[in-house]
C-alpha cells in the first residue's frame, strides 16, 4: 500500500515473499533442539491417573465436553474415533485435534513452521491429562494413522495422497498426537 512517498509494508499481498528471515524462520531447524518448545513437549512426561473414577454424563455429554476443552485449549477441530482393539494398545477410543497450519509442518521445520506442531502438543498434553485426573487412562501418541482417524471421526477426507482434507482449511492443517484412552466417549464415525 502506498500513501504518497510512504510505504507500509503490512499493505496486503504476501510481505514474507522474499524475506530470508522468514524463511529461515519458518524452514530452518533449530541447530540445538533444546531452543525448540516442541522438543521439550514431546518429551514431557505424563503423569499418573487419578485413583478414582469420577462420576460422569453420559458418553456423548462426556464427548462434548473434551471437545469444548480441546477447543477451548486451542484446537481449531476435535473429533472422537473408536480405535480398533488390539495391537500394542486397549483403549477403545482415539481423540483426534487438528491445528490450522499456513505450511505443512513435515516440511517446515524451523522454529515458525512448527508453530502448528506445538500449539496441537500442548491441547493433547493439557487434555489427557485433564482425563487422568478424571480416573481414566490416557496417552497422547504419535500416530501414523493419525490422518485416517481423522476421516474415520468426520473431520474431513483424505485425498489421493492420503492426506487430511477438511472442509474448513482444506489440506493447510495439522493432525495432532493421537490421544488414546478408556474415558467413555461417543465417536463421530
Amino acid at each position: 500500500m502506498k500513501l504518497g512517498p510512504i510505504t507500509l509494508p503490512w499493505g496486503g499481498g504476501d510481505s514474507h515473499k522474499n524475506d530470508p528471515y522468514w524463511d529461515f524462520f519458518i524452514n530452518t531447524p533449530p541447530v540445538d533442539l533444546e531452543n525448540s518448545a516442541v522438543e521439550m513437549m514431546r518429551r514431557a512426561p505424563e503423569g499418573n491417573v487419578f485413583p478414582t473414577k469420577s462420576e460422569l454424563h453420559t458418553p456423548e455429554i462426556t464427548s462434548s465436553h473434551v471437545k469444548e476443552l480441546g477447543l477451548y485449549l486451542g484446537a481449531d477441530v476435535i473429533g472422537i474415533a473408536r480405535l480398533e482393539a488390539g495391537g500394542d494398545h486397549d483403549y477403545p477410543y482415539g481423540v483426534i485435534t487438528l491445528v490450522k497450519a499456513d505450511y505443512d509442518t513435515r516440511e517446515a521445520n524451523g522454529i515458525g513452521g512448527q508453530v502448528p506442531t506445538q500449539n496441537a502438543l500442548y491441547v493433547t498434553f493439557v487434555l489427557s491429562a485433564w482425563m487422568r485426573e478424571l480416573g481414566y487412562r490416557a496417552t497422547a501418541v504419535e500416530d501414523p494413522d493419525a490422518e485416517k482417524l481423522a476421516a474415520a471421526a468426520n473431520l474431513g477426507t483424505l485425498n489421493a495422497k492420503g492426506r487430511l482434507v477438511t472442509p474448513q482449511f482444506g489440506p493447510r492443517v495439522h493432525v495432532g498426537r493421537v490421544i488414546r484412552t478408556d474415558l467413555p466417549l461417543a465417536a463421530d464415525g
